[in-house]
């Protein structure tokens, strides 16, 4: 973590790195240019970093203890998670994952789903290096039938096969694929494990059943976890640019890079205390821009916080910032057509929600639950660690497969109870467990509706999430 002492100490470098000698000898833009450059690059590089740090320990470092599986490998995870699960912040208990890397780099890689079983929701979202999410298979995008899609890197140039029913191209050498399966309750985990039986990733040469082409050179992969990526931004930086293609318009910023030694070609950053301590100190200041960005983000609706995410590269369109707080707010998060997500930590009168100090009630009125083509779900979390709440039920959500066992109101709308305390057997279809302290939660619309009502365009839609009262 950059300190304050940090600060001060790069703040004086920063000054000593102004003496004509040493910006002439080095050919920098100066001080005020040089900090200006680093801090835009901190902006710009952001997702880049954190997905490197990612790739390296689920799919490289089979130390690391995230380790998943190596590169064009599936890894499927059949299991609930519950307040046991400690790892992951806000984790999904909605939709099983299951997950495969790609490298792009000798050849196309194949993706290929099963038929999924009608009313079941299922996606396949493709998030490239730069955090683009350049494609979708599933549900929404292709419907519940069996098929096989190639994913291409940047340049590839090649014909499509038969047996492919689409390209989805990157704009990097290496990709992820997230795949979800929706879940409605614990006994249907066999179910989910079925059809994650019928993933598969496969170089285009394996589905072709041709031979291969001669493998990509080996990397000698940089060491990466979250706090070498604190420290060492600007290298990690310069590492990973060299596996993303220029964008026509990254032609400003990338200029704009190569002036502090950040050419795309993964060339060593110079390694000088002033050189090292200007970049720290434009760190610290990118960072703060970008979590003042993220505090700032999205539109509120009735104690709900409401966040777009653009996800494809055209929707971003050189929006850097934009880009760099979608990371920062949640890395991989699906574009908003695909999954809308609402949280909140306050009542609808913006009182704080805590489990220890009231009870409350979230309130569907008659046809107004959230206009979704393939589901909805509220979760609740610790508001201080943002991880599932232990109950004596061992409920975590409530979601719209519930719904058929849950208390109705007279006017055929329905009420969530939130609170620590069985509300008793009349109620407790209803009850959603609430932890002895501070409260988190998060409403998620797959699939959400674009006719009225919606909740899209975001800030714009007819439909809104109803507040959360306190009743006790």
């Amino acid at each position: 973590m950059i300190t304050k002492r940090t600060l001060f100490g790069a703040t004086a470098a920063a000054g000593l790195l102004a003496r004509p000698a040493l910006v002439s000898a080095q050919g920098r833009p100066g001080i005020i240019g040089s900090f200006e450059a680093a801090e835009q690059a901190f902006i710009f590089g952001l997702p880049l970093v954190m997905n490197y740090t990612v790739m390296y320990e689920f799919a490289i470092n089979r130390n690391s203890g995230q380790f998943k599986a190596p590169f064009n490998t599936m890894w499927n995870d059949a299991q609930v998670f519950t307040w046991r699960d400690t790892a992951i912040p806000t984790p999904n208990s909605d939709t099983p994952y299951s997950m495969s890397w790609l490298d792009l780099r000798a050849e196309p890689v194949v993706i290929s789903v099963p038929d999924v079983p009608a009313g079941r929701y299922f996606s396949v979202q493709v998030c490239d290096g730069n955090t683009y999410n350049v494609g979708y298979i599933g549900s929404r995008t292709t419907g519940q039938g069996a098929g096989s899609w190639m994913v291409v890197g940047p340049g590839w140039q090649g014909t499509m096969p038969a047996g492919i029913k689409g390209v989805i191209r990157s704009t990097t050498q290496f990709a992820l694929t997230i795949f979800r399966t929706q879940l409605f309750g614990v006994s249907d985990m066999p179910n989910v494990v079925a059809v994650q039986r019928g993933y598969r990733t496969e170089p285009l040469s394996t589905f072709t059943r041709t031979a291969a082409p001669p493998p990509a050179p080996d990397i000698r992969w940089p060491r990466a976890n979250a706090d070498l990526a604190k420290h060492h931004f600007f290298d990690f930086l310069a590492f990973a640019l060299q596996f993303s293609a220029p964008q026509a318009n990254e032609a400003a910023i990338r200029a704009q890079m190569a002036t502090i030694g950040i050419d795309g070609r993964g060339t060593a950053l110079p390694h000088s205390f002033f050189d090292r301590m200007e970049l720290l100190g434009a760190a610290f200041a990118g960072e703060r821009k970008v979590e003042a960005a993220v505090a700032a983000a999205g539109v509120k609706m009735n104690g709900w916080n409401v966040t777009a995410v653009p996800g494809s590269p055209e929707a971003y369109n050189g929006n850097w910032m934009l880009r760099a707080v979608a990371a920062k707010a949640g890395i991989y998060a699906n574009s908003t057509e695909e999954a809308t997500y609402p949280f909140t930590r306050t009542t609808a009168t913006g009182e704080t929600l805590d489990g220890s100090k009231g009870r409350y009630t979230l309130t569907f009125g008659p046809n107004q639950l959230p206009p979704v083509n393939a589901f909805w779900s509220v979760t609740m979390y610790h508001g201080g660690n943002q991880l599932l709440v232990q109950n004596p039920i061992d409920r975590y959500l409530i979601n719209s497969p519930m719904l058929q066992g849950m208390r109705r109101n007279p006017d055929g709308g329905v009420t969530l109870h939130i609170q620590k305390d069985d509300p008793g057997e009349a109620l407790r279809a209803n009850w959603l467990p609430a932890p002895d302290g501070p409260i988190y939660m998060v409403m998620r619309l797959y699939w959400p509706k674009t006719e009225a009502p919606s909740l899209l365009p975001i800030g714009q839609g007819a439909w809104q999430p109803p507040g959360i009262v306190k009743v006790g």
